[in-house]
């Protein structure tokens, strides 16, 4: 099996890592965590959710962080948007780049939007739409590709459908997420390789929480299969406020040391990265989650 040469991190953090923190954070802090996390090499940093303010209200300040920022040259800053509501925010303050979101487990729509697969879709095809229009790229996001906290096992057959959907809509990309972190390598492996069979590999990212501690090892596993985009949060923060005991995304820090070890470029610079994730940890007033940062800096 042959590992890719580059990989792209999509770093979460300051839309997936923080929108299930319970103490609201200050804007000013998240603009600052993502001008930080710019300077790290970083291409692809995910800046917040166009989402309403009731559903959470962390990111309620989604326009005042975007309008914000220092916006580098050659970065990508991708905001969720759910709907076309959602879109229009987003395009007032300049947003370039949206993503879109549903899931592959029935339940889980259900609980989290109150709407089926189909359902959710149908909201997000004048996004779409509007996007293609306007030049600006769509990622799309499918969660509980391994598991579900309300219905379980989520077939493999229903990944591959919601996934070839928002692939034959335009989405550019797809990340297929572990939302409870309930994957194993040998399952992770085997759903990457039966989407890749119906949406090219290339189209392809990996989104796993590390509830289980599985997620490095599942990010191997489909590095095998040739993926090449990895989502990660830096700090490790993250969880879903629809899905109980769901912790944290996989800590940014712990992916670039592993594919740094592994002879694979990043273009990051880890130093500064395990140096924003601490500085995060502060702000939020508590442990870093990476391993690789406790491991480097024990005085924090």
């Amino acid at each position: 099996m042959t590992l890719p040469s580059h990989v792209r991190i999509v770093e979460v953090g300051p839309r997936d890592g923080l929108q299930n923190e319970k103490t609201i954070i200050p804007a000013a802090t998240k603009i600052a965590l993502i001008d930080r996390l710019s300077r790290t090499g970083l291409r692809s940093i995910e800046a917040t959710s166009f989402v309403s303010p009731k559903w959470i209200p962390q990111l309620a300040d989604a326009a005042e962080v975007f309008a914000g920022i220092d916006r580098r040259p050659g970065i990508r800053y991708p905001v969720l948007v759910p709907n076309e509501k959602g879109y229009d925010r987003a395009r007032e303050v300049g947003a370039d780049e949206v993503a879109v979101f549903t899931a592959a487990s029935e339940a889980f729509n259900q609980r989290n939007i109150n709407a089926s697969i189909d359902a959710s879709i149908e909201r997000f095809v004048p996004v779409l739409e509007r996007a293609a229009a306007d030049g600006v790229q769509v990622r799309g996001y499918v969660s509980t590709v391994l598991g579900c906290p309300y219905q379980g096992e989520v077939p493999v057959a229903d990944v591959v459908r919601v996934a070839r959907r928002l692939y034959e809509l335009g989405c550019y990309e797809i990340s297929l997420g572990d939302t409870i972190g309930i994957g194993t390598p040998a399952k992770a492996r085997a759903m990457l390789h039966a989407v890749a069979a119906e949406v090219p590999i290339e189209a392809l990212a990996v989104h796993f929480h590390d509830t289980r501690g599985q997620a490095l090892a599942n990010i191997l596993a489909c590095l095998e299969e040739g993926v090449a985009v990895v989502d990660s949060a830096v700090s490790g923060t993250g969880g879903c406020p629809y899905a109980n005991g769901a912790t944290g995304n996989v800590a940014s820090e712990d992916v670039v040391y592993m594919l740094e070890g592994l002879g694979i470029t990043t273009g990051i610079d880890l130093d500064l990265l395990i140096d924003t994730g601490l500085w995060l940890s502060r702000q939020l007033q508590r442990e870093t989650s990476s391993k690789v940062a406790r491991a480097s800096r024990p005085d924090g």
